[in-house]
Formats: structure tokens, C-alpha cells, sequence
């Protein structure tokens, strides 16, 4: 699911309806902004954030700057490009680091907003930034959570510091002088949650932070819960003084409104974002990427990043040369499934780029694990004649390749068929002037 999809959508739909025009009227642009309005309200925008700015870029909009300009309709959107990057915080906010290590981290959050793993995943993060992490369980009410986060730490691959269900004050405290002995960089402490917010979980947090004076405070939010969310962010930012925002399941979450209104209301910065359930799902937040995104124009530099990430500089150079010389194949076709899923998938990859992710179809299903699988076991059943010329294969040829795979014709229809889509693909992502290979 692309994020900010639905009100994505009905943003470029509005704009897409001024393009019409050669010139735009001050009545045109002010219809125009109250269906910005409802978009934004639609997509549970806090009712005064969408006031404040649908005010701000009405201001600028109508000016004669505009309205006398020869392309009106890209400078429209030009200004609400910038109210939003301005309204989600202007620029990315790194981590704070402490002048003597460990650089300590306290995560707070409600129970089920995902925090746990989140630890997990910021570790990981800091893990492949050259940093020496340590997780430290300090959640000792909540069942099994401590052996949450030594599973998860452990797929991380950063060392869990637990005391069983004692004291939550004293084993922060103790996570921290444990990371001072064993070299330790960062401290990541694990704190409780509740279902919601009540005064004994606040003054446990105060007490915490009092004990171990974190350089950095970020509360753990589920973006899924809309306006709650932002309720949240604001009590314990009032309690805490938070630093940051981290929003998890960012990706489930069509609508988006809560993460505009985060920043507005609370005044701190989101500094990360999970966009999935992998450990590797875990993004620092751009919010002029994210501004892009949402408007349809990509996100480019975050799509490298993912490809540096995903494939070596000569995997990269081979294939450049394989799209060049048109000589993919579909043992290229599996190899590059493959990388796309490590990326996030085809459809979060079309949704980075430029004016692309509505042009090609794709579904989630068809690339799930057990398609991954079934794709390979077909692929695997043809020659290798066949791989570099698939045209050759005729309906003798699927039905033997049916059989050897353990799957059926149609199966082996469908991965033709996305060998094909995935080519036309590559064939616009080179052609984008945006994107080179």
C-alpha cells in the first residue's frame, strides 16, 4: 500500500482538474482550495492544522504573482509543496548524540503502537550506521515482553539487557551503566505502555528519564489511530518533553492525517517512520521527500538509498547493461523480484517515482512469498533456451513446464505475463529522466 495513497489521490485529482485551465481565476483557486480542504479533513487532518494552512496557501495563491503567471497551475501546487514540507517539519531531524557516551534513548508510547519492535528496528538502524546498541527491557508488566525484545534483538543482532520483572527505574539505570563497562554506544530503553495514558505509567516514565537523563525522548505512535494518535503525542509531550516522533504502521495507513498533524500540534519533529513489518522497515523522515510523495512527484533519493542498500555496485552495472543492450532474461526477471522485495516491493518502488505510480498495475498478491516460490519452481522447470527467449514457449512447453514445477499452466501464464510488465516497467524507469540506471 502506497503511503498517503487516498489523499494522494484526491490531491492530484484536484490539481489535475486546474491543469484545464490556461490562466486561473482568484474563484478558481479558492474552489480549488476548499476541495483541498475537504481532502485534508477527509484524511483526518486535525480540523485547525487544515484551517491554518489551506489559509496559508490561499494567501499566496491569489496573489497577482499567480494569477498573472503562464503557468499558474504548477505554481499552486509548487506552494502547497512547500506548506506541507513546512507543516511536516521543514527538514530531517537526526538523532541526538551525547557529547560522553552511551547516547541514551528513551522510547515511550501506548501499549500496542508497536514500541517493542520498534526498539528493535531503531538498533538495527544504528547497527548499520556503525554504532554498538543495547536494548534494554524495562517493559515488566506487559506478558512476554521482554522475551519480545530478546527475540527481536536478537534478530537485530544487538545484545538485550533484561533483570526479569524487577524494578523498571533501577534496570534503566543499570542498562546504562552496563553499556558504560561493555563499551556501548547507545542505549535504547524499552519502557512500558498501556492500554492508555494514566498517571502511574507517566510518573514511572518521569522517573526514568530523571534516572537516566536520555539525549533523546521519542515517543512510539500508531499512525493508524488517526487524531488519537495526535491526542496521545501531545499528553505525553506535555508530561515527557519529547525530543521526537517515531509513527509506526505508516504503511497501513491510506488516509495519512495523523502524520500531518503531528508537528503542528505538538511542535517536535518526526524523525522516523516504519513503513512495514521487516526490521529494516524503519526510515528516517524527509519531510520534503514525504511532501513529494504525497503530491505525486516521487521520491527519487530515498529509492536510491533503498537500491544501495539492496544491490552491489556491480550487480547494479551488470543489469544497467542487460536494460541497455535489451538482453533481460527471466533468470534476471527472478533475480530482480527478488531485490524489489528487499526494497519494499514493486508498488512501494513505483510509488518513488515521478508521475509513475499509477501507470502500472500490480498486486500485492502476486508477490507475496509463496508466489516468489511458485515463480521460481516455474522458472526453474525451463530451459535455458527457454529463459532467454520466452517467446518460444508454446503451449506444449507450459504444460511440461507445469508439470516439472508442480504448478499449473495459468501459474506459468501469470509469470510470463509479469516477466512482460516488469520489462515495460524497466523500459520507463530508464526512459524517466528522473531515474537512470
Amino acid at each position: 500500500m502506497a503511503l498517503f495513497s487516498g489523499l494522494s489521490e484526491k490531491l492530484n485529482h484536484i490539481f489535475s482538474k486546474l491543469t484545464k485551465h490556461g490562466r486561473l481565476t482568484e474563484l478558481e483557486i479558492k474552489t480549488a482550495m476548499r476541495e483541498v480542504r475537504i481532502a485534508l479533513l477527509e484524511a483526518d487532518v486535525n480540523i485547525s492544522v487544515v484551517k491554518e494552512f489551506v489559509s496559508k496557501v490561499s494567501e499566496r495563491a491569489v496573489g497577482q504573482e499567480i494569477l498573472k503567471n503562464l503557468n499558474p497551475t504548477q505554481q499552486v501546487i509548487k506552494i502547497v509543496n512547500e506548506e506541507l514540507i513546512a507543516l511536516m517539519g521543514s527538514a530531517n531531524n537526526k538523532l541526538i548524540t551525547a557529547p560522553n557516551p552511551p547516547t541514551v534513548i528513551m522510547m515511550a508510547g501506548l501499549q500496542g503502537a508497536g514500541k517493542t519492535t520498534l526498539v528493535g528496528k531503531l538498533g538495527m538502524l544504528l547497527k548499520k550506521q556503525g554504532r554498538k546498541p543495547l536494548l534494554v527491557a524495562c517493559d515488566v508488566y506487559r506478558p512476554a515482553a521482554i522475551n519480545q525484545l530478546k527475540v527481536v534483538g536478537e534478530k537485530a543482532g544487538c545484545t538485550v539487557f533484561e533483570k526479569g520483572q524487577g524494578n523498571p527505574i533501577k534496570i534503566a539505570k543499570e542498562g546504562v551503566a552496563h553499556a558504560k563497562s561493555y563499551g556501548f554506544d547507545t542505549v535504547i530503553i524499552d519502557t512500558a505502555g498501556r492500554l492508555q495514558i494514566d498517571e502511574d505509567l507517566m510518573k514511572e516514565l518521569e522517573k526514568i528519564k530523571e534516572e537516566v537523563n536520555p539525549s533523546e525522548i521519542l515517543l512510539v505512535v500508531d499512525s493508524m489511530t488517526g487524531q488519537v494518535a495526535v491526542e496521545v503525542a501531545d499528553t505525553f509531550n506535555k508530561r515527557l518533553e519529547v525530543t521526537g516522533l517515531v509513527l509506526t504502521k505508516l504503511d497501513g495507513d491510506t488516509r495519512g492525517g495523523a502524520t500531518l498533524s503531528m508537528k503542528a500540534v505538538t511542535g517536535k519533529p518526526i524523525k522516523f517512520c516504519s513503513v512495514g513489518e521487516k526490521l529494516g522497515d524503519l526510515e528516517p523522515f524527509y519531510p520534503d521527500r514525504m511532501a513529494n510523495r504525497i503530491l505525486g512527484m516521487g521520491d527519487v533519493l530515498s529509492l536510491i538509498e533503498k537500491a544501495q542498500e539492496a544491490v552491489t555496485e556491480e550487480q547494479a552495472k551488470k543489469m544497467e547493461k542487460k536494460f541497455r543492450e535489451n538482453s533481460f532474461t527471466l533468470d534476471d526477471f527472478l533475480t530482480q523480484f527478488e531485490t524489489m522485495n528487499k526494497m519494499g516491493g514493486i508498488k512501494d518502488i513505483l510509488a518513488m517515482l515521478p508521475g509513475m505510480g499509477g501507470k502500472l498495475k500490480v498486486r500485492e498478491e502476486d508477490i507475496d512469498e509463496k508466489k516468489m516460490l511458485s515463480m521460481k519452481a516455474v522458472i526453474q522447470s525451463m530451459t535455458m533456451r527457454e529463459r532467454e527467449n520466452p517467446q518460444i514457449i508454446n503451449s506444449s512447453r507450459k504444460n511440461r513446464i507445469a508439470m516439472g514445477s508442480g504448478t499449473s499452466v495459468q501459474e506459468v501464464n501469470r509469470v510470463l505475463k509479469q516477466f512482460e510488465q516488469t520489462k515495460l516497467m524497466m523500459k520507463q524507469m530508464k526512459n524517466n529522466r528522473m531515474f537512470k540506471f
